[in-house]
């Protein structure tokens, strides 16, 4: 058997870092990743045999848990079939047709295979249409790797942004504004300053990449009217909590229409794919129809597309989001209490099936609240759960998940392992 250290050691030599995306490497918790060998409702098994309770679930995507039968069965029927064809599918009628059932503000969708691919060509369909450069986006939210997106803010509330990122040309970087989530004053402020030159404004709904942050739905509506207001875009980018923390997504939650949305995660089952629709006179500007230039050779995929669209039929099972719901809750509920009797400052949050744990006093409504947690003791109690065998996210800034496969058995093992985990932290 194969130990985990020897895999990154090997690993390590052939790809950068070890990993093939940068949170796995666990740079932030140290220590040595987990190679996965296989996955079962709500546990995987690394190289060497251990068994995790997973609160990660492929960070969203499987929230029905792994390797559903059904979900599985799907993907089984359409392989026989081809793995790809460069070619128009039913299929792929069929899912685009489900999320416009599911999701009202969305007219027409465009499937793509990222979430990364879906936020970068929602905002130049919106720069399109607008005939517009800046675009705004909000510290702490992360909308993938291209390079408009990872921009932090600078000194000051309306100067340009800065890159984040080597490689990201300044030139770029100068047409996206980063404000402070949750700050209606200081929205309003940038609208009054630049509102003609925005094309679009994208955010996270609820984020779930600066750990579990929900939007204040004053923020929410505000941003709504100021784009409704100064002509731009509003894009939800529900890559994460679309699906994720309500049927609709958290539009749904919030009853708010944006004019476009990003998914990704849950309508793919656990396989690439993701997907931007919106408004049908902004989506008639994307070719072929209009200028605004997108392709995929995989988009579209039909073993994507098979897992995607069973996942999203099952999770309309009656009763289902109340279940997970409940669960996530208890979840959440039961580490802040025993925290709390162990002593420990941590409070927890949760909306539907996902959750954020944070080692400060209060729930965070920003980047800068969650920054002021305490990260070595985060960092501590990962390793702690870990070695209990309970995984959750490596970094204190990444939201969790929660599967209907995690049953009371599983939150209550869960909450064991925190109860002794606590009490060494406070020791």
């Amino acid at each position: 058997m194969t130990s985990n250290e020897a895999l990154f050691e090997r690993a390590q030599r052939s790809i950068p870092g070890g990993v093939n995306s940068p949170v796995r490497a666990f740079r932030s918790v140290g220590g040595t990743p987990r190679f996965v060998a296989r996955a079962q409702g709500p546990y995987f098994w690394d190289a060497e045999g251990v068994r995790y309770i997973d609160y990660i679930g492929s960070w969203g995507p499987m929230i029905l848990g792994h390797v559903h039968p059904e979900v599985l069965e799907a993907v089984q029927r359409v392989l026989a079939d081809g793995f790809s064809f460069g070619a128009p599918t039913e299929a792929e009628i069929e899912i685009a047709e489900e999320i416009r059932k599911l999701v009202p503000s969305i007219d027409q969708v465009r499937l793509v295979s990222s979430g990364t691919e879906a936020t970068m060509s929602a905002l130049r369909l919106a720069r399109g249409f607008t005939k517009r450069e800046r675009i705004v986006k909000f510290e702490g939210c992360y909308h993938g790797h291209a390079d408009s997106l990872l921009v932090k803010a600078g000194s000051g509330l309306l100067t340009f942004g800065n890159p984040t990122s080597a490689g990201v040309p300044p030139d770029i970087a100068k047409h996206t504004s980063v404000l402070e989530y949750n700050k209606t004053e200081a929205l309003e402020t940038a609208f009054a300053a630049f509102g003609d030159e925005i094309a679009a404004v994208i955010v996270e709904p609820v984020a779930g990449n600066m750990n579990l942050v929900r939007g204040n739905p004053d923020f929410l509506q505000a941003l709504r009217r100021l784009c409704t207001h100064h002509g731009a875009v509003l894009i939800f980018d529900e890559v994460m909590c679309g699906f994720r923390v309500a049927l609709g997504g958290a539009q749904a939650l919030y009853g708010i229409e944006p004019d476009l949305t990003c998914l990704g995660k849950v309508i793919g089952g656990g396989m690439p794919a993701a997907a931007f629709g919106g408004r049908r006179d902004i989506m008639a500007h994307l070719a072929p129809e209009g200028a605004v230039y997108q392709a995929g050779t995989l988009s579209g995929n039909p073993i994507a597309v098979a897992a995607g669209l069973k996942t999203l039929q099952l999770i309309q099972a009656p009763g289902f989001y109340e279940r997970l719901g409940e669960q996530t809750a208890k979840l959440a509920s039961g580490l802040a209490v025993v925290a709390r009797a162990a002593g420990v400052t941590f409070s927890a949050d949760a909306v539907g099936g996902m959750f954020g744990i944070y080692f400060t006093d209060e729930v965070p409504a920003s980047f800068a609240d969650v920054s002021r947690s305490d990260i070595p003791c985060f960092n501590a109690f990962f390793h702690k759960m870990l070695d209990a065998g309970v995984y959750f996210a490596p970094s204190a800034y990444e939201a969790g998940f929660v599967s209907i496969a995690h049953d009371d058995a599983v939150i209550d093992a869960t909450l064991d392992a925190a109860r002794s985990a606590f009490a060494a932290l406070a020791a």
